[in-house]
């Protein structure tokens, strides 16, 4: 199959790459090897809109950080997605650090973040009564916000869907090559039995980002997992802080962090490990103690026996600890999306603009002119009045039937998290749209229920229905047909 454009990766930064190539009339299309859209990196982060102050002044980080944030307020607006300016605090613990906090501040300034100040004791207690006793200063950043990772990710593909991008699932590309024909397309991309061919191949896999840049480049790419490991705490901590609360960065990142998030719980992480494996994404029970005795230097009373899971993801980082976007040399029209870790969720719009513009200004197509910026989240009932409410639910009744009692959701919003575009195939990714098994239970009651809905609208057998795609099928079979069988016998 030809296309103008093929993006390798439905991640944060693939999906927001198609959402602004989809403002333009050419065939775009998506390969992700996973069963959904945000299923890497993307779904397992901290969920931090930073404000742009710890990336070195004059790099790639910085710019696109910066950049990014601003776009962030109009951007959730357009694709309806949860998004909150709460500020961040960075603690410093010793007097002795004051200069490490002050140069905090002055990259900042050079990086162009507005309104940033260090707090005294007295003021930061004002601010967060419950930062620890032990913090002398902060580095106060009131443009610092939080976001839903996952429907950031969604919105943003499903944005560039209904705007005509094509996204193909369960899609593991194994190789590309470059051809010698460029009107047969300057590159043959193999995923699974599928050839597909494009004249720009945007490499946008994660952690996977070295493998693919290295099929067609001499100069190589090298990309480290780094894995973080977290914990989500239940929503009796989640006003514990009001603001994102750092501690000084150390050279594997922006360190431990607690930090509410747009739904009401608590985050505490991450930790920090590199390793080689890119699946990588189990949690230790060492990482989880070092995770617990870190968060709890910068916030007194951290009520860790309220942890309802645990997570890890992988960070993409690149030797040279820099983004790497832009046109390789070695193999024209092949566009570099690597190396994105952490300030990577806030850049993501940014990366975005960047990318489709490489492309844009080499081919100049048109524009389209009925190219559609908005896209409406799941209806959250929650969010209506009560007599919006009733009317609703005497419409539609579905509304009126929670499955998931913890969160609150109901079989309308899963329904629709299913029947919209790209919607949800399996459990967890009727997760990430509604958070229907993200409560307290972590889905030990509303998960039977969720699959068979999943099955009815989807038309599938329930056996089918799986937790996050191939290989985590949930029934093996039904007892009835069993004894059925041995009855037979």
């Amino acid at each position: 199959m030809k296309y103008d454009v093929l993006i390798i990766g439905a991640g944060v930064c693939g999906s927001a790459v198609a959402r602004e190539l989809s403002r333009y009339q050419w065939k775009v299309g998506v390969l992700e090897k996973e069963e959904d859209v945000c299923c890497g990196t993307s779904k397992a982060n901290s969920g931090i809109v930073h404000a742009g102050f710890d990336a070195p002044a004059g790099s790639m980080m910085a710019k696109l950080n910066v950049e990014g944030n601003r776009m962030m307020p109009e951007l959730s607006r357009e694709l309806d997605v949860p998004f909150r300016q709460n500020g961040s605090l960075v603690l410093c613990f010793r007097e002795e650090e004051r200069e490490k906090l002050q140069a905090l501040y002055e990259r900042g300034q050079q990086n162009g973040v507005p309104d940033l100040r260090i707090l005294e004791q007295e003021e930061l207690r004002k601010l967060e009564p419950n930062v620890s006793a032990e913090a002398v200063a902060a580095l106060y950043a009131p443009t610092g916000g939080i976001v839903c990772p996952f429907g950031l990710t969604i919105a943003l593909a499903e944005n560039a869907c209904t705007n005509g991008v094509d996204f193909y699932f369960d899609k593991n590309v194994t190789k590309i090559e470059k051809t010698a024909e460029e009107e047969q397309g300057r590159f043959r991309v193999f995923a699974g039995e599928e050839v597909f061919t494009a004249d720009y191949v945007v490499n946008a896999a994660g952690v996977y980002a070295d493998v693919f840049h290295n099929m067609v480049c001499e100069t190589k790419l090298h990309i480290t997992p780094r894995r973080g490991a977290y914990c989500l705490l239940d929503k009796e901590a989640g006003d514990l802080v009001a603001h994102t609360v750092f501690q000084l960065p150390s050279i594997y990142g922006k360190g431990v962090l607690v930090t509410p998030t747009v739904h009401g719980n608590l985050l505490v992480g991450p930790t920090a490990s590199d390793m080689e494996d890119k699946e990588g994404t189990n949690t230790t029970g060492a990482e989880l103690s070092e995770l617990s005795e870190k968060a709890a230097r910068s916030v007194t009373r951290l009520p860790m026996n309220q942890v309802i899971t645990s997570f890890a993801g992988l960070r993409a980082h690149e030797d040279g600890g820099e983004f790497v976007i832009g046109e390789a040399e070695e193999a024209k029209g092949f566009i570099d999306c690597a190396g994105i870790e952490s300030p990577g969720l806030t850049s993501a719009p940014a990366i975005g603009k960047m990318v489709a513009r490489l492309i844009v200004e080499q081919r100049k197509p048109r524009e389209k002119e009925d190219f559609c910026p908005v896209r409406k989240g799941v209806l959250n009932p929650a969010a209506l009045s009560k007599t919006e409410r009733a009317r609703l639910i005497q419409e539609q009744p579905a509304y009126g039937t929670i499955i998931c009692r913890c969160e609150s959701i109901s079989e309308g919003e899963i329904i629709d998290a299913v029947t919209r575009p790209l919607g949800a195939k399996s459990l967890d990714g009727v997760k990430r749209r509604t958070r229907a098994g993200m409560g307290r239970c972590q889905s030990g009651f509303c998960s039977p229920k969720t699959m068979e809905i999943i099955a009815r609208e989807k038309g599938l057998p329930l056996e089918s229905v799986t937790k996050s795609g191939k290989g985590s099928e949930i029934i093996q079979g039904r007892n009835k047909d069993r004894l059925s069988k041995e009855e037979k016998k």
